[in-house]
């Protein structure tokens, strides 16, 4: 079976009015995209996978003073396959100087026998702000989950706010009550822009408090953002535990108007 190599690209560009357009939209399957709003892309996949040896490369490029929310269809699925190499999944997110971006696909699916990279290289103008949620399932039912390594890495102005790993698949990090315990699924998301800078002066009354619940924890960085992270039993109940964490994560911020 030959391994699908694919670079599929968005790009906005300011238009009339303060109106945002969608500049560039490249598919390349199986990374199909397709407009559904008029700054709304939903991503489609027209082929099944990603197995083992592919390598699939999305870019988003949003340009200054616009905004744009990618979500997906459905589920992806990361299926074994034949090769030797793990599949690659790498996004690659370039916000501009007052633009917004919004990216929430649904999970994505750890079958048994995958070797699976999911990269995310998110770079973020001063006063840009973004929404970045990801969602991973620990296999289909009743299955153990293949393998995946995920590294998220955010930047501000060139300046790191976030850097993250996870592994997944491994027996001794799954089952271990200080990692994922009896989770079947994690998910976390990013909350970033000016409504979460810290403020410059340091002040006792404005500090900005990490947030916990139940299988949830809203987290505030050392920069503008907030991460929440989350458990779950199943995406039913991590997405839920997210959401409680996003709603939450404006306890996180200094005391002003909320964010948009």
């Amino acid at each position: 079976m030959t391994a699908f190599t694919a670079h599929a690209l968005i790009r906005t560009e300011a238009a009339s009015g303060g109106r945002t357009r969608l500049e560039t939209l490249r598919s390349d399957p199986p990374l199909t995209l397709r407009q559904t709003g008029p700054q709304r892309v939903h991503l489609v996949s027209t082929g099944a996978g990603p197995l083992r040896g592919d390598h699939l490369d999305l870019d988003v490029d949003v340009a200054p003073g616009t905004s744009l929310e990618v979500r997906s269809v459905g589920a992806t699925l990361v299926l074994p396959g034949l090769a030797d190499a793990p599949s690659v999944m790498v996004v690659r997110a370039r916000v501009g100087a007052g633009a917004t971006l919004r990216f929430s696909p649904e999970p994505t699916v750890l079958a048994a026998g995958c070797a699976h990279r999911l990269v995310v290289r998110l770079s973020l103008a001063e006063d840009a702000t973004v929404f970045w949620r990801e969602e991973i399932v620990f296999g289909r039912h009743g299955e153990r989950p293949g393998r995946c390594h995920s590294r998220f890495d955010a930047t501000v102005a060139g300046r790191p706010l976030l850097r993250q790993d996870l592994l997944i698949g491994e027996e001794a990090l799954d089952g271990s009550p200080a990692v994922y315990g009896d989770a079947r699924c994690v998910g976390s998301t990013l909350l970033a822009g000016p409504a979460w800078a810290p403020p410059a002066v340091p002040d006792v009354k404005r500090e900005r408090r990490a947030v916990l619940g139940d299988g949830w924890a809203a987290l505030p960085l050392g920069g503008p953002g907030v991460q929440v992270c989350a458990l779950g039993a199943d995406a039913v109940e991590l997405r839920e535990r997210l959401r409680r964490g996003e709603e939450a994560a404006a306890a996180c911020a200094p005391p002003g108007p909320p964010p948009a």
